[in-house]
């Protein structure tokens, strides 16, 4: 398997799969290796082999910078050159997705919706963004915005876009008035009747929302959720925490239906995409709520069998980390972005052996990936 081509990335217009000159399995061992380097100081019973992933046509999500003006847009980036820089055609991105990105480029200028001028400060859209399905090809897509003032344009031209793209589904305005490098905003406003995005990894249902975190890798993230359950399903587990649990594709795959799951989760869209997701599955011991996962944990009184974390790249931190290695749950599945900050939560779970390490790429190209961690109390 051979490095990608890509022609903005050949021409320096976009670096930022700073990669892409590695032949891919280059990639994956490079990435194995600093995984081994970074968690040398702890003993690891065994490492499980590294989960790839395409090399093209990987990502679910595209978030478009709109450039340029009202009279001729472009969706994409600032090169490092300072020019504006069209993406719509990044091999990231799957055929159908490139095609409904170089449609809005064009649907855009017809609505005369103007990109927003940083330097001016005028101008209304600010990104586009567009996530796809992988399970049924249909797409949410948003258009994040200075203020209201082009949703009457957008609003005009709507069935154009629907009537050309029927597998647009979901489709929203966010309020992002702050003169910031801030992707969205509070205030989100539905253009459609639907609004939810119907996903399935494995044989779970999915629900995903515009501000809902998801994985933007389905083939990989399929895996990790099938290999969270297969493990988990090995040990002796009644009683589950999901924390960081976002739309609950971890505890959903581990759970049974004798499993007592409670998922916890900061984000009140994801809370609400897993309940659905629950009762879609006809779970009846599962509890989702919106809280910070860390302040819960730290008001327990009695540890569960098995906890699952997922956190954002800061992981879980000390406090949180302390909290549970003295709770001593049997079991602790930790699912990391940054092995950094894996490495320094594993220093404070020293009643815990790490029992399988599994590396997953879910961002081919990069210096990035996932990594699935099996802590197993000391008897």
């Amino acid at each position: 398997m051979t490095a990608l081509s890509c022609p903005h990335y050949q021409a320096q217009r976009c670096q930022s799969c700073r990669w892409l000159d590695l032949p891919y399995p280059q990639q994956i061992q490079q990435k194995q290796q600093h995984l081994e380097q970074i968690l040398a100081p702890y003993p690891v019973k065994a490492y499980e082999s590294a989960i790839t992933s395409p090399i093209h046509a990987f990502r679910n999500k595209a978030k478009m910078v709109a450039l340029g003006a009202a009279h001729q847009p472009l969706l994409g980036i600032i090169s490092p050159q300072g020019e504006h820089t069209s993406l719509v055609d990044c091999p990231l991105y799957s055929d159908t997705m490139q095609e409904v990105l170089n449609y809005l480029e064009q649907w855009i200028q017809k609505a005369g919706i103007p990109p927003y001028r940083i330097d001016k400060q005028k101008g209304e859209l600010k990104y586009i963004l567009l996530t796809q399905s992988q399970a049924s090809g249909e797409f949410l897509l948003r258009f994040v915005l200075r203020s209201e003032n082009a949703l009457a344009r957008i609003q005009t031209h709507l069935d154009t876009l629907l009537t050309r793209f029927s597998a647009i589904k979901v489709v929203s305005a966010n309020i992002q008035p702050i003169h910031m490098a801030v992707l969205e905003g509070e205030h989100e406003i539905f253009l459609t009747e639907a609004k939810v995005l119907d996903e399935q990894f494995n044989d779970v249902p999915l629900k995903i929302r515009p501000k809902s975190f998801f994985q933007t890798n389905p083939f990989v993230a399929a895996q990790l959720y099938q290999t969270a359950r297969t493990w988990t399903r090995e040990l002796p587990v009644t009683h589950v925490w999901d924390l960081f649990c976002g739309v609950g594709g971890f505890g959903l795959h581990c759970a049974t239906p004798d499993t007592y799951l409670t998922g916890i989760e900061i984000e009140a869209e994801a809370i609400e995409c897993a309940k659905q997701s629950a009762q879609q599955l006809g779970l009846k011991h599962v509890t989702f709520k919106t809280l910070d996962s860390g302040t819960f944990a730290l008001e327990q009184n009695t540890p569960p069998d098995l906890v699952i974390v997922n956190p954002p790249r800061r992981g879980i931190g000390q406090a949180l980390a302390q909290q549970l290695n003295q709770f001593a749950p049997q079991a602790i599945l930790y699912s990391s972005c940054n092995p950094e900050t894996l490495a320094s939560d594993l220093s404070y779970l020293d009643r815990y052996r790490i029992e399988k390490v599994q590396l997953f790429d879910m961002f081919p190209h990069t210096a990035h990936y996932e990594v699935l961690c099996l802590l197993v109390l000391h008897k």
